[in-house]
């Protein structure tokens, strides 16, 4: 098969949006932390708010990080989030979280909705789970349209259920070791890339490798490195390099970098990544396998060796780009096991450790102390890198189960047939080419290990002894082939007729070159993935011939697919066959066996899935199914081919300029390898290839082709090198050098003796879709034809992208050598190129082409050969098609006269091509609808003012009228014009159809505007006799509405059954209490009905009360919970009942609802508790309007509206690299206008008869005004436009002239603000059809940034027959918040679409309606404050509703809705910056003043306040121990908040000295808020710091919290446990402290709960809760009131006025020793110790008394003798 594409282009540079939003924490681990999360990509780092105290925090908040860079090199990006307990000094990391980015962009929609990503610690693994993170990531390139999908925000949700894991992921992930063993390496460049070690080198003449390598991996964001070998290409290593990291991990790709040390800095050397996925199984049962790999080697490449001081070319060797040559091998293991329980070792690493061991005593100081160098000195204790995700390094023996490799010789032979194309630049020096595979036969490195007989690891001197010995004829030829790895040297000629070309005359002796080299013997390897490869590209080539047969006849091209399919099975089941022979091999590695065992699973389901679709016993599949199912065969098969265990190197030709490496080819080694079975053999082996050859390093744009050369190569083992020549073209004669002894060599030259002459035919008719290159938006293109060594171009074709060249270029005397039938089956290929052609300047390269020429040899009969389309690229880029066919035919001997005629040449000596090959004409008629010219932009500086249309195809056209001034009226005035082409017969060959818009300028001078070209007429052509192709029923032009609807997310639209019987058996009783009138069916599964609207949330059913009763609002409370009882039901009420069911059929995809409803409105009361117990489930789905909320826009819903009218972008100026995306630059203007092509009639009597085809069913298009309304809904996650990461968003919308600023009512810091905004606009078609809706940023200094826009076309919608204009409601009703807004009531549309459609009817009857042969029925009379009334509305509506399904060309009509249009930024081409839910009404002015507009102003939150009781603490946890005594206690006291109010922080007194973990308070705590019932969440507006000048608006989720805390007067507090309380669910209190516990196994059922919204009152005991412990129980009372009802009755903070609380009755116990210290002494002493007390009193009154008895006794003593 022909490839067509000469190159691929750069990888080229993307740009990349990634969305984050972090939405909730939960469960996280820690006490009173204050978490903060952080997210880093690559160097990027972001971060949220702060929250305080809580263990779930909520955050809400939305990042976005652009990126740029080839895709490739973005997915190994990482993305981290780590959630941090903020400090003043350092945070502390809770728990993280990684996942690469190319994880992300695999998964369904580019993203990650709604998941919860599981942290932990990276530093120790063996603590388990940290909390959970909910958050949403998405990977957004250009032009990915996300799917939104709709939040839920749900206190129930099922954590584990929800993990962010991809799908097919387990969500419970173990802990794994993954190892990478280094082996060793052999063959790295020897080359240093520092400059000093090159100039020592010459200085001293140093002889030894200059390069010091070391080994880099890097896996899921961690890195280690092996050691350094000095000055050694071939080192060896034997480390291990172990990562941890949860199983299956987040990260596919592991990076293996081999490093140079260098003085200065380290260089890389090579780069190779492993894919997990392709070493490894996630298939459940034994057929899936953990990852392993090797030992294998893995080959690397990267730059050229070339010895220059600086390498151009580095980048290379860093994995960007293609490796251009090989720079060594390297033997690595890759192995992984599953940690059971945390850390703990396995058998496998205690054997590992022991061996370590034993070592580490034999060389106790040398080996440890290198190892710890080797980590940059740091020497770890052993115990923190075990548990820590750190990478270890460590040296392993070699087990001795690993087999020494076997090696064996493989020989490569080459033969250059041609070399032509040479880039002139290096044409001027002697040519020659270098074939090498590793470094075998590279001349530079001299690689060839057995010229040098360097002993590596592959021979050893005994193996090689005996073979010389006996001298047989093999072996001597093993050993002494000389190796011959280039021609020789050539001076190149130049190309005649084209002087930038220069070629090789190699003519009759075509030179070879072949040498030996020897790699380990895994070449079954290489089999199987020539097996697989074989049968992958035989689908594939079956699959492009069915695309083409399908345009001829379906029932062939569906035969020739199951013939593909058949020829597939039996290839499988060759394939297994050949698997079960084989035996296994002591050279497998692991993988090898697991990997055969995969493919040949794969193969055997594949082929039962193929067998399914030959026989078809299910259902008929259609041909494009049965395509797209072989599609995913062969994807499936080339993933496995992909062989991850590399064994024989790449080949590569390099083409050798004077020496220099100039430019290369590089071919896999499995393509060219023989084996005698011709399954396994490479596609490429012994057959001659083109090979275009290409610069190294990053490829310019254009023209990059640095020669072209046809070249057999032929790779083989020694043992078959008999078979070399089999394949060569015939009529050669072998020249080989000197005949040794009996030995045969590989010939030196091939020389080819007969020669023919022949004749080549180029006949270039036409191309189709070039690219643009000059600034008018056009090209002049011509081509050159090159064939061997001849060149010949076109004529030049001035400003046209679809040029018709219709001329036949004639190559004379063209040589060609060899057999003629091998010149016939395989000749030389013709290479087209395309240019521009420029006045000044050089020709700019628009693509070329390759194509094989037609030939025919003399004795054959001619046949003209037909024209086909060959496919253009322009280095990657699509550039249209070229319709051409080459002919080679052969001179005969009498000369070239006796060749098939050709037409006679022109004046200017240029042949047409010739009638017998042009296609076959008729005469074609060409209608063409001229409606208008819209949004036309400035050229040359000037306005647009009279613009013409001109169309042309295939040399004729059509002008329409000028239009006199667009500014007044951009519409044309003669509408319909028409013209005959000679069009060809075969639909495929029609030529393009150009659309040209001039401007006329003054003085009758005319410029070119911009130009649209349709390539493919098809959609436009129609039989005579039909309806044009826009009128054509829907079902023609887009998929069947229906699906195209239900698929995403309506419950399927009611079927209408003609007559509706009522079924006996359901529920009888109800039955008779209902009026005659009602039809019953069942009760609709969707809502019960209650209330006054008594509707079910299903479109299309009609019935409605006028008044709403008072008394029902009691029973609506029980039903409706999110609106309480005092709300209001407004447009928001429909809002969100709609929200709410579109996330139900996103959760379960609708189960189908009946037609009639049924009212359970005046039924008795036990009947109705029957119903409800029956319908336990839908208690709270309400029974309000509701209206469609379509995900995307409303054009892509409905076709773009293009029923009427096609819409084409006129372009001008060059087109950018990026052609084929969004291009806002080059769009000038639009067209809008129709095009029906048909076969002209015969008689010309029949044609115009009045009107044309064309015109049917086109509206008129005067001018008419309209009265639009456009409804501003909410923005979501737009593009932060402030550096602080957030945006001031408001709305300005233009029309025409108007222009709408709604800057004041910006709303501040917000990204996902709700505007809640309707304007008017008055407006007049077709001036102003445009809408533009954007929306800024509010800049306090400085301009208002754009965040994003969208536009509008308004007169699309207006006309479209889908009925645009305002979207039908659900459900009909005269007030209330679902009035009809439209001007016409349902039966006056209905009896408007009737006409228009020519059905007969509607005819109203009672009961019915009748719109052609169908009849309607339903409800249609309602009773009135006690009066029948008949009303048709409602079943007219239902109709309306049902209207897709009526059979004479019923169509789907807009139902009211609501669009989210995605907003883009033209900085940001084709990346989304956020998403817009809006509407659009539109009123003629002609009709009745349609009512007033909906009032959708978001809704004001309402005020409450919630008053918290704190009685009473039991059981709290004891932290203070007493001095003296032991005895523990706590100074208890409670804080309270409300999450996201935390400034009105409240506490209670301090409860001292508790010795119980009693506390008694009586303490009241006030919390004032805003809240929205709806949304059930919390309205906080304030200001983020000091410096913001706005308040910030935020809406979380209400939740209490209440803390117990440890008083402590010195140090600071101790924080006990807290209490979080979500108020719209929480569990109910105990009823005393005893019956207090933690809630049973973490989620509660719903009934459980309560609400304070509902309960507005409670009182009970619940726990505190400290790191998952009970640390005591709270009795409190929670009273929630309104703000006026607190205005009323107001109370007291703490105990103060009004209603204040007793003083608690505390023991004595309780009070502080700073305050009172004698109490404390009292208590603390005296109680405890009284005793101790007493008795010491006493002694210390006889002490003293004795002490004062002995002081005073001498004095006393000597007084009395003195005395007496």
């Amino acid at each position: 098969k022909l490839v067509t594409k000469i190159h691929d282009g750069e990888a080229k540079s993307q740009s990349y949006q990634i969305a984050i939003t972090i939405t909730e924490a939960r469960q996280l681990v820690g006490e009173n932390i204050d978490p903060v999360v952080i997210i880093e990509i690559g160097d990027e780092k972001k971060q949220t708010t702060v929250k305080e105290g809580t263990n779930s925090p909520f955050y809400n908040e939305y990042f976005v990080f652009d990126f740029i860079g080839p895709q490739v090199h973005l997915f190994d990006k990482i993305i981290k989030i780590s959630v941090m307990h903020n400090k003043l000094i350092g945070s502390l990391l809770i728990g993280s979280f990684k996942v690469d980015l190319g994880m992300v962009y695999n998964q369904p929609g580019h993203q990650f909705c709604d998941k919860w990503a599981l942290l932990t610690d990276p530093t120790n693994i063996r603590t388990g789970t940290k909390g959970y993170l909910k958050c949403d990531i998405s990977v957004a390139g250009k032009g990915d349209i996300l799917q939104a999908s709709p939040k839920t925000s749900d206190a129930e949700e099922q954590i584990e259920k929800n993990l962010l894991v991809p799908q097919g992921f387990p969500f419970e992930r173990p802990w794994a070791r993954f190892y990478v063993r280094i082996f060793q390496a052999e063959g790295l460049p020897k080359m240093n890339s520092s400059i000093m070690a090159n100039v020592t080198k010459a200085f001293v003449g140093d002889s030894k490798d200059l390069v010091d390598p070391f080994v880099e991996v890097t896996f899921a964001g961690q890195m280690g490195r092996t050691t350094v070998k000095k000055n050694c290409a071939d080192p060896v290593w034997h480390e291990q390099i172990i990562f941890k990291e949860m199983f299956p991990p987040l990260c596919r790709r592991v990076k293996i970098q081999v490093w140079d040390e260098g003085s200065m800095n380290d260089v890389a050397l090579a780069t190779h990544f492993i894919d997990l996925k392709k070493i490894s199984n996630e298939q459940d049962g034994d057929k899936g396998f953990l990852p392993t790999f090797g030992p294998a080697w893995i080959n690397l490449y990267g730059s050229p060796r070339n010895h220059s001081l600086m390498d151009d070319y580095q980048e290379l060797n860093e994995g960007f780009g293609e490796g251009v040559s090989f720079r060594g091998r390297i033997l690595i293991e890759v192995a992984v096991e599953i940690l059971s329980g945390g850390a703990q070792e396995s058998k496998f690493s205690k054997a590992l450790k022991n061996l370590k061991l034993s070592k580490d005593k034999t060389s106790k100081g040398s080996g440890k102390d290198q190892t710890d160098k080797a980590e940059d000195g740091r020497a770890h204790p052993p115990s923190d890198k075990t548990n820590s995700i750190e990478a270890e390094v460590e040296p392993f023996e070699v087990p001795p189960e690993i087999v020494p490799e076997k090696y064996e010789d493989f020989l490569l032979f080459g033969a250059f047939f041609e070399a032509t194309m040479i880039d002139r630049k290096i044409g001027d020096k002697p040519i020659s080419f270098e074939v090498s595979i590793g470094n075998f036969g590279n001349l530079i490195d001299g690689g060839s290990y057995h010229g040098s007989k360097k002993k590596s690891s592959e021979t050893s001197e005994e193996e090689n002894a005996p073979l010389l010995q006996e001298g047989s004829v093999d072996s001597a030829h093993d050993i002494a082939i000389p190796s011959m790895s280039t021609t020789h040297p050539e001076k190149p000629l130049v190309t005649e007729g084209n002087r930038n070309y220069h070629y090789l005359p190699f003519e009759a002796k075509k030179p070879c070159v072949y040498f030996m080299s020897s790699w380990g013997d895994q070449i079954f390897r290489l089999h199987w993935s020539n097996m697989l490869d074989r049968m992958a590209d035989s689908l594939e080539e079956s699959i492009e011939e069915v695309k083409e047969l399908i345009k001829v006849s379906e029932e062939e091209s569906e035969r020739k697919m199951k013939a593909a399919l058949n020829y597939f099975i039996s290839q499988s089941s060759a394939f297994i066959s050949e698997a079960e022979k084989k035996p296994k091999m002591l050279n497998q590695t692991t993988l090898d066996q697991k990997r055969l065992k995969l493919c040949w699973q794969e193969l055997e389901a594949m082929a039962t899935d193929a067998k399914g679709l030959v026989q078809q016993q299910k259902k008929k599949m259609s041909i494009d199914e049965l395509i797209n199912e072989a599609q995913n065969f062969v994807d499936k098969i080339r993933f496995l081919v992909d062989e991850p265990q590399h064994t024989i190197p790449d080949v590569f030709i390099w083409m050798l300029s004077g020496n220099k490496r100039v430019a290369y080819a590089r071919i896999s080694a499995k393509d060219l390898l023989y084996s005698p079975s011709s399954e396994q053999r490479g596609k490429h082996c012994g057959k001659l290839q083109t090979h275009f050859l290409k610069l190294p390093g990053r490829r310019l744009t254009g023209w990059t082709v640095q020669g072209k050369v046809d070249v057999y190569l032929w790779l083989g083992s020694v043992k078959y090198s008999n078979a070399i020549l089999d394949n060569l073209p015939i009529g050669y004669e072998a020249e080989t050098l000197t005949k040794a002894s009996g030995t045969s060599y590989p010939p030196a030259s091939l020389t080819y003796q007969a020669q023919h002459i022949f004749q080549l035919r180029a006949h270039m008719y036409q191309a189709r879709g070039l690219i643009a290159a000059d600034s008018t938006g056009l090209s002049d293109p011509f081509a050159k034809v090159t064939f061997l060594s001849h060149c010949q171009t076109t004529k030049v074709i001035s400003q046209t992208l679809s040029p018709t060249w219709n001329q036949m270029l004639l190559f004379n005397n063209i040589v060609l050598y060899g057999d003629q039938k091998e010149v016939s089956e395989s000749p030389p290929l013709v290479v087209v190129e395309l240019y521009d052609s420029d006045a000044v300047g050089k020709p700019e390269y628009l693509g070329s082409t390759v194509a094989t020429p037609v030939v025919k040899l003399v004795d054959q009969e001619y046949e003209p050969p037909r024209l086909s389309y060959h496919p253009i690229f322009c280095g990657h880029l699509d550039g249209g098609d070229l319709l051409a066919v080459f002919e080679l035919l052969q001179v005969p001997s009498s000369g070239p006269q006796d060749l098939p005629p050709t037409d006679p040449p022109d004046v200017a000596q240029t042949y047409p091509v010739p009638a017998n090959i042009r296609p076959v004409l008729s005469t074609y008629r060409v209608e063409v609808l001229f409606w208008g010219v819209r949004e036309m932009k400035k050229v040359h500086l000037l306005s647009v003012d009279r613009p013409q249309v001109l169309i042309e195809c295939a040399g004729r056209g059509v002008k329409s009228c000028v239009i006199q001034s667009y500014k007044n009226n951009p519409n044309f005035n003669v509408q319909v014009d028409w013209f005959e082409v000679e069009l060809p017969e075969n639909e495929l060959l029609h030529p393009p159809l150009s659309i040209c818009v001039v401007d006329w300028r003054a003085f009758g001078r005319s410029t070119l505007v911009g130009t649209y070209t349709i390539n493919c007429l098809k959609q436009f052509l129609c039989k005579p006799g039909e309806l044009p192709a826009l009128a054509v029923p829907d079902s023609a032009v887009e998929p069947e509405p229906s699906e195209l609807l239900i698929s995403s997310q309506d419950p399927p639209p009611d079927h209408i059954y003609v007559q509706v019987e009522q079924p006996p058996t359901v529920v009888p009783d109800i039955a008779q209490v209902q009026t005659a009138s009602v039809a019953l069916t069942d009760i609709p599964d969707s809502s019960p009905m209650l209330g006054p609207e008594t509707k079910p949330g299903v479109p299309g059913t009609g019935h409605h009360i006028l008044k709403p009763s008072r008394r029902s609002t009691k029973r609506r409370k029980r039903t409706i919970a999110d609106e309480s009882a005092e709300n209001v039901i407004d447009w928001w009420s429909k809002y969100y009942a709609s929200l709410k069911k579109a996330s139900k059929v996103h959760a379960f995809k609708y189960t189908k609802t009946d037609e009639v409803v049924v009212t359970i409105e005046d039924m008795p009361k036990k009947k109705k508790e029957k119903i409800f117990k029956k319908k336990p489930k839908e208690e709270n789905t309400s029974n309000l309007a509701t209206l469609k909320i379509y995900d995307g826009d409303l054009e892509s819903e409905f076709n773009n509206f293009e029923d009427w009218v096609k819409t084409f972008e006129l372009c001008r100026g060059k087109s950018t690299e990026d052609d084929h995306c969004i291009d806002g630059d080059r769009i000038i203007g639009k067209f809008k206008g129709s095009f029906c092509i048909y076969k002209s009639p015969e008689d010309p009597s029949l044609e115009d008869g009045g009107q044309l085809r064309i015109q049917q069913g086109i509206p008129p298009n005067h001018s008419i005004s309209v009265l639009i309304r456009v409804y501003i809904v909410a923005a979501f996650n737009l593009s932060p436009a402030d550096p602080d990461g957030k945006s001031d968003p408001y709305i300005v919308l233009t029309l025409g002239k108007t222009e709408i600023k709604d800057r004041d009512k910006y709303i501040p810091k917000q990204l996902n603000p709700v505007f809640g905004r309707s304007f008017e606009i008055q407006a007049t078609f077709p001036k102003e059809t445009l809408l533009t809706v954007r929306i800024y940023d509010h800049d306090m200094i400085g301009s208002d940034d754009l965040i994003g826009e969208t536009k509008i076309d308004l007169e699309n919608r207006f006309y479209s027959k889908h009925r645009a204009i305002c979207g039908l409601q659900s459900q009909y009703e005269i007030e209330g918040y679902n009035a009809w807004r439209d001007t016409s009531k349902p039966t006056e549309i209905l009896t408007k679409l009737c006409k228009d459609n020519k059905l007969i009817g509607p005819y109203f009857r009672p009961g019915e309606i009748q719109v052609g042969n169908q009849v309607f029925s339903g409800k249609t009379v309602f009773t009135e404050e006690d009066e029948m009334v008949e009303s048709h509305e409602h079943l007219a509506l239902k109709v309306l509703h049902s209207w897709n399904e009526i059979p004479e060309g019923g169509f789907k009509l807009v139902p009211e809705h609501i669009e989210t249009r995605p907003l883009y930024h033209k900085d940001k081409p084709g990346m989304e910056q956020g998403r817009l839910q809006m509407w659009v009404d539109m009123f003629p002015k002609d009709m009745p003043q349609p009512g007033p507009p909906v009032d959708i102003s978001p809704r004001k939150p309402k005020g409450y306040e919630l008053r918290v009781i704190i009685w009473n603490t039991e059981d709290v946890i004891l932290e203070d121990e007493n001095i003296f005594t032991g005895q523990k206690s706590s100074d208890i006291y409670v804080k309270g908040w409300l999450k996201g109010v935390e400034d009105d922080k409240q506490e209670t007194d301090v409860h001292y000295n508790s010795l119980t973990g009693e506390g008694n308070f009586n303490w009241r705590f006030l919390f004032p808020f805003q809240y929205l019932p709806a949304e059930k969440q919390l309205v906080i507006s304030k200001r983020e710091n000091i410096f913001s000048l706005e308040k910030t608006e935020r809406k979380i989720p209400t939740e209490l919290v209440l803390q117990v805390w440890d008083f402590e007067r010195l140090s600071s507090d101790d924080f006990l446990g807290s209490l979080e309380m979500n108020l719209n669910g929480f569990p109910r209190g105990a009823k005393s402290a005893k019956a207090c516990d933690l809630p049973k196994s973490g989620n509660l059922s719903e009934e459980n709960k309560i609400s304070i919204f509902q309960q507005k009152r409670v009182r009970g005991w619940w726990p505190f809760v400290k790191a998952g412990e009970l640390t005591g129980k709270v009795e409190a009372e929670l009273h929630l009131v309104t703000a006026e009802e607190a205005e009323k009755n107001p109370v007291g903070k703490a105990r103060k006025e009004p209603e204040p609380l007793d003083k608690p009755n505390r023991p004595d116990t309780s009070f502080s020793w700073f305050l009172s210290p004698f109490k404390c002494l009292y208590h603390l002493i005296w109680r405890n110790y009284k005793k101790y007390i007493i008795i010491a009193f006493i002694l210390i009154i006889l002490i003293v008394f004795l002490v004062l008895f002995i002081y005073t006794l001498p004095g006393a003593i000597s007084s009395r003798i003195v005395g007496s």
